[in-house]
């Protein structure tokens, strides 16, 4: 159920960001003020969900995520770009801005 959901949320033609966390991870936890300051700024023009590892292994298997944070932005249902580890709020709009 939750694979037929993810492929139909990533499958739009807005870009969509996947943040595939874990709550032990302090790192996902220090990203958390960036992804709500990106989502605000560029609010409508990409969607962010947050995948937990932890609850979601066979998709977190099946992108290859091995580290966390790892990002994944998809276009139309397509693998844009990913990016592991943490990031600044200008380092992850300036990422984005190529695809908006």
């Amino acid at each position: 159920m939750m694979k037929v959901k993810f492929e139909m949320v990533t499958s739009q033609e807005t870009p969509v960001l996947v943040d595939f966390y874990a709550d032990w991870c302090g790192p996902c936890q220090a990203m958390t003020p960036v992804l709500k300051e990106v989502a605000q700024t560029l609010e409508g023009k990409v969607k962010i969900i947050k995948v937990d590892v932890d609850k979601n292994q066979p998709l977190a298997r099946k992108f290859g995520v091995r580290s966390v944070p790892t990002f994944i932005l998809f276009k139309g249902g397509e693998l844009i770009w990913r990016k592991g580890g943490m990031m600044t709020t200008r380092e992850l709009s300036a990422l984005l801005a190529n695809e908006i």
